[in-house]
């Protein structure tokens, strides 16, 4: 019950903030790029994540118009994500994650990876620019856990 309750704030949080409603270009939009197809996917790069909270590599470069497929390794013993966005909405959504720590959520633009767990997460940028991501696991975007990817 309480998870529902939970899903449910969380839902009426993300229809009221406009930097996270669907249809906007900062969320799953033109501003951080699309979901790819795995048909289209140009290339593979290997993150992984870690219980020291970081990226490995934090810096990825791409060309605009490239499907990536990023195939995300955890080799912790913590759940850890990886989550594209702008700066600003990793800050809501890590703030969001803090309020409801149990909030389950499965979107184009991130994946979640249990610990010795791989994951992909397909992505097509559009637009030349800085896109960050971060994992957004209680605690862990404030203990530094994010990265950059620049599109050229």
């Amino acid at each position: 019950m309480k998870q529902i309750v939970q899903a449910t704030l969380f839902a009426l949080v993300l229809a009221s903030t406009p930097a996270l409603g669907h249809g906007d270009e900062t969320h799953h939009g033109s501003a951080i790029g699309q979901p790819g197809k795995s048909a289209k996917v140009s290339r593979t790069i290997k993150v992984e994540m870690n219980d020291a909270m970081r990226f490995v590599p934090a810096n990825v470069t791409v060309k605009r118009g490239e499907t990536i497929r990023f195939l995300v390794t955890n080799s912790g013993r913590l759940k850890h994500e990886m989550v594209l966005g702008s700066g600003a909405e990793l800050m809501v959504h890590a703030e969001l994650m803090r309020k409801f720590p149990t909030m389950v959520h499965a979107d184009p633009n991130q994946v979640a990876v249990e610990p010795g767990q791989t994951g992909e997460l397909i992505w097509q940028f559009t637009k030349t620019g800085k896109i960050d991501f971060a994992c957004l696991q209680p605690g862990h975007f404030e203990a530094g856990m994010k990265g950059r990817v620049n599109v050229k």
